[in-house]
């Protein structure tokens, strides 16, 4: 029992480590991305998540410093003027969504809070898509879920997974039970973090669906 409980620690610490490197690689992705949803807000909150920035000197306040930080790096990559970067950076602050530490060097952190990891992981969540390979390899990947009713926190967990498998493209076979055909376990596993459901989800890969005929129709690109 010990070595099994060992185990599922490793496991579950695993998970975690790829959930976080999933987010930054968004993070990174969203920053050199020009998409009319690349707001000021998200780029900053995104820029942040990258590692948290160190601003150095204190001669002028920390929120001072940090507007004009981000200000000039939104300026080189072509992005927001500075009143909307001083605009989001209040609206983060205001939020709770990111912290100003001053260090006793003199440098200043601009970090993401609990609050604003959890955004940020919105945020990623929004920008999810499955790559589709050139060439289907003929199986199925089937997602069944059973999350429970209580507390009332579920209910939003389960619509919103259903929400977000079905805006991927997979198709529902049974009430819980939704079918893809290309590889999505990591995509998947990002969605049950994101809304803390990981032990309520299983993911099959099969090679025959009894309704095969019926469910290939659903996907008319294979």
């Amino acid at each position: 029992m010990q070595v099994k409980a060992k185990s599922l620690v490793v496991m579950h610490k695993r998970r975690k480590e790829n959930f976080i490197d999933e987010v930054r690689k968004k993070a990174e992705s969203f920053l050199v991305s020009h998409s009319p949803a690349a707001t000021a807000t998200k780029f900053l909150l995104m820029f942040t998540a990258i590692g948290g920035i160190s601003i150095v000197g204190a001669t002028l306040p920390g929120l001072v410093k940090a507007i004009g930080f981000f200000a000039n790096e939104a300026k080189k990559k072509n992005r927001y003027p500075k009143v909307k970067i001083k605009n989001s950076f209040e609206y983060l602050k205001k939020k709770q969504f990111i912290e100003i530490v001053k260090e006793k060097n003199g440098k200043i952190q601009v970090r993401l809070t609990n609050k604003g990891k959890k955004r940020l992981a919105e945020y990623s969540l929004d920008m999810l898509e499955i790559k589709k390979p050139e060439k289907w390899d003929g199986k199925w990947r089937v997602l069944m879920f059973d999350i429970p009713a209580h507390p009332k926190k579920y209910d939003y967990a389960r619509d919103a997974l259903r929400d977000k498998v079905k805006e991927l493209g997979f198709y529902q076979i049974q009430k819980s039970v939704w079918v893809y055909p290309y590889e999505c376990e990591d995509e998947l596993l990002f969605i049950a973090e994101v809304f803390k459901v990981q032990q309520y989800i299983e993911i099959l890969t099969v090679e025959k669906l009894l309704h095969e005929n019926l469910v290939r129709k659903k996907f008319t690109f294979l």
